[in-house]
């Protein structure tokens, strides 16, 4: 690995490059990008290649979804736009993400906007995953991994082309839920400054399911059959903004970005809440540069953000005939006819991030670098829902009042190449995470009658008076090595120490009722949350090694990574209330857990032929997790899943067909009574042509309309009232998307 960079002896490289960009003569542009390669270079990272990117970008409008071609990746789908990253069985806050070096957090009781919701497909220039293993100077307050998402770098003018105007302009249509999105790049560039604009649209109507047409029956006040053939409250609209201004010189870099985001809404399947609209800005600055051995990397954020959810149109809300009020058919408006009756549940939060990172990378000598670090960030949340209806709720109900978590850190890393065979990764980090939380209170302005559902004082009471600031130290170590055998073999090996402190919403949502339990869950199951104020911070040691066999010219490689992972204080959850097959009332809790799997992947070139150039691909997946405490499953974990895909090369065409397999998920939570899903395989087409200035990408998802049930995608709730934990059926799995064919133009200029 060093021997690779140590002549550039920085982590600040200029890279000569003739990108598909023309000026108005139509003369390729001889331009200079200026990119950090010493992340790029650190051990354990599987990188999605740019024109990846750019072909997939076509096809979804959801980041995640760039990144599961990658070995053991997954995804707890959510909304179109946000779903939540999952590496080896761990999902989202036990992931560490990274967009532009910002630890952007999600700040909503159903993370309804995590961090990589605020940019597009479009606006992403790379991608990498850390998976088991991670360096600690990428990975901290995390135990599944790191992914590390940077927007498009800048690029600017050679030596004496002046001033130059480029830019770049595409669209999109996808035919299932009438998905379309347009996006733009402007820039204007010298030798030394690049301004550059980057928007983007995406909207969508609800998806269709595959296959058969099918419908369940709701229970309660709704009694009406409920299609399934349209996916309800799976539609969204999102418009992403991003002003970006670089200057260099020398061997020093200077980043300054703006963005900006407006979603309108995007709605969920899986929750009892739909995000009517999120506001999002932040500021983003970055100094890199190269001091003979020593290389600097610092970098300053700060993010706000304004969140509002609320009933959807698919989602009907009543006090329904369970409680003597009046019965409203699937489908109509709720009447204010009584006092009791409410026309929606408007929820608000706000929150504040600040940030700074200090790197240092030293080369000791030719075979040893030294790397240091420090991080912080400050962190305030506020989440509070208005009154609600005339008599039945008439004050605020203060879900996380004045919530902060606040973050420091400092790391040390080297590494080393003590020979031509081996190179060496060894670090130590130190963080603490210091949290709390005011005085909370319900709706009711006094105490209900014992019994009702209304009571939430006793909770309020007992959270007010307990002690609620709590700090703590956590130690993160690594240790990675390396050991190249031959052309033919690479074997990576390591065991780690990761360590994440609990988030928010774990340690602070106070209530037990249920009302309020069911609108604090990030991980879309239907059940309702409640937070412990005496959670302690999960405690990870990984053991994993890769295998890597190969061609010498990587015509063919295979590569096998198992990995086993020991979770000591896993925030599981145990049930408050205690039903069979319906939704349940859960609290956080402390114990032990096991993970472990195996990944594979593989390629084979075939070589020219008479069809073009031809290639194989292939990922198999497997994980397993277990709550050592109860014998029973973790939640969500994916089933053993894989894809192969034939890609073909000829002319300008760039055609692939994949096939998508997943197992039954038969071993299920039974503490959250989790939905069992059956296998099923899908098939998949694509093809792009790429020019100069002109790129085209066409495809069918799914070509064969298969019905299925997605794995990682929670309990329906989509539909029908959500007064009552369990007025909605139990037992409904969010159906997958069904056919879709896609075309997406970019044109460069």
């Amino acid at each position: 690995m060093l021997n690779r960079i140590h002549p550039l002896a920085a982590a600040v490289a200029i890279v000569v490059s003739s990108p598909a960009w023309a000026d108005v003569s139509m003369q390729k542009l001889d331009e200079i990008t200026v990119e950090a390669i010493r992340e790029a270079e650190l051990p354990n990272a599987n990188k999605v290649d740019a024109d990846d990117l750019k072909a997939k970008g076509a096809a979804t409008s959801d980041v995640v979804s760039l990144l599961l071609d990658l070995p053991g990746m997954s995804a707890y789908s959510a909304g179109g736009v946000s779903s939540l990253p999952a590496i080896h069985g761990m999902a989202d806050d036990r992931v560490r993400i990274k967009l532009d070096g910002m630890d952007l957090i999600a700040s909503c009781p159903n993370h309804m906007n995590p961090a990589l919701s605020y940019s597009a497909p479009s606006q992403i220039g790379s991608a990498k995953v850390y998976a088991g293993i991670t360096p600690v100077s990428v990975g901290g307050d995390s135990i599944g991994g790191s992914i590390v998402v940077d927007t498009l770098a800048p690029r600017f003018a050679a030596d004496g082309q002046g001033t130059l105007t480029t830019g770049e302009i595409g669209a999109y249509y996808r035919s299932n839920g009438n998905a379309n999105g347009v996006n733009v790049t402007l820039s204007a560039i010298t030798e030394r400054f690049n301004l550059t604009y980057t928007g983007s649209t995406a909207e969508s109507d609800n998806y269709t399911a595959g296959g058969d047409f099918r419908t369940y029956t709701a229970s309660g006040v709704q009694g009406h059959d409920i299609p399934l053939d349209e996916v309800a409250s799976s539609a969204y609209k999102t418009r992403n903004h991003q002003l970006a201004l670089a200057y260099r010189f020398d061997n020093h870099l200077l980043e300054a970005k703006v963005g900006y985001q407006d979603m309108p809404y995007q709605y969920y399947p899986n929750q009892r809440m739909d995000l009517l609209d999120n506001e999002a800005t932040r500021f983003n600055v970055r100094y890199q540069g190269q001091f003979d051995s020593l290389v600097l990397d610092v970098r300053a954020y700060h993010e706000d953000v304004d969140h509002f959810m609320d009933f959807g149109p698919d989602k009907r809300y009543w006090y329904g005939s369970a409680s003597g009020g009046p019965t409203v058919p699937y489908g109509s408006p709720c009447s204010p006819v009584s006092p009791t009756c409410a026309t929606g549940m408007p929820m608000y939060t706000e929150s504040s991030t600040d940030g700074a990172s200090l790197k240092a990378d030293w080369m000791l000598s030719d075979s040893d670098l030294l790397r240091l670090g420090a991080e912080m960030q400050a962190y305030t949340i506020d989440d509070w829902w208005p009154p609600s209806g005339a008599m039945m709720w008439p004050e605020v109900f203060w879900n996380v009042n004045n919530g902060q978590r606040d973050r420091a850190a400092v790391f040390g890393e080297w590494e080393s190449k003590p020979s031509e065979a081996w190179t060496t990764l060894f670090g130590l980090r130190f963080e603490r995470v210091s949290m709390n939380a005011d005085e909370v209170r319900g709706y009711d302005v006094v105490a209900a009658p014992p019994g009702s559902f209304m009571m939430t004082n006793a909770d309020a009471t007992a959270f007010n008076a307990a002690e609620r600031a709590r700090g703590d130290n956590n130690l993160d170590a690594t240790a990675l090595a390396r050991y190249h055998g031959s052309d033919a073999l690479d074997v990576e090996f390591g065991l780690a120490r990761k360590v994440r402190s609990p988030n928010v919403y774990e340690r602070y949502s106070w209530s037990k009722w249920e009302m309020a339990a069911v609108m604090n869950n990030f991980v879309g199951d239907g059940n309702g949350y409640v937070g412990n104020l005496n959670l302690e911070p999960e405690v990870a040691y990984t053991a994993s090694a890769t295998l890597d066999w190969h061609a010498a010219d990587r015509a063919w490689e295979l590569k096998a990574t198992p990995y086993i992972t020991r979770v000591s204080d896993f925030i599981d959850a145990t049930r408050l209330t205690n039903n069979a097959n319906r939704f349940n009332v859960l609290r956080y809790i402390n114990q032990d857990a096991r993970l472990y799997g195996l990944d594979l992947s593989g390629k084979l070139e075939l070589g020219e032929t008479a069809f073009g150039k031809l290639a194989i691909k292939t990922v198999v997946t497997h994980t397993d997790g277990t709550n050592l405490d109860t014998d029973d499953a973790l939640y969500n974990i994916m089933p053993l899943n894989g894809r192969i895909g034939l890609s073909q090369q000829i002319g300008r065409w760039d055609n692939l067909i994949e096939w998508v397999g997943v197992t039954a998920k038969d071993d299920i939570s039974d503490a959250r009574n989790e939905i069992k899903t059956k296998g099923y395989g899908l098939v998949n087409l694509r093809a792009s042509y790429v020019a100069e200035t002109f790129r085209l990408d066409v495809g069918i998802d799914n070509i064969f309309d298969r019905n299925y049930d997605l794995p990682l995608g929670g309990a329906y709730v989509a539909q029908g009232t959500t007064m009552s934990i369990n007025a909605i059926p139990w037992g409904i799995a969010v159906p997958g998307m069904g056919r879709s064919l896609y075309a997406g133009v970019n044109i460069s200029f």
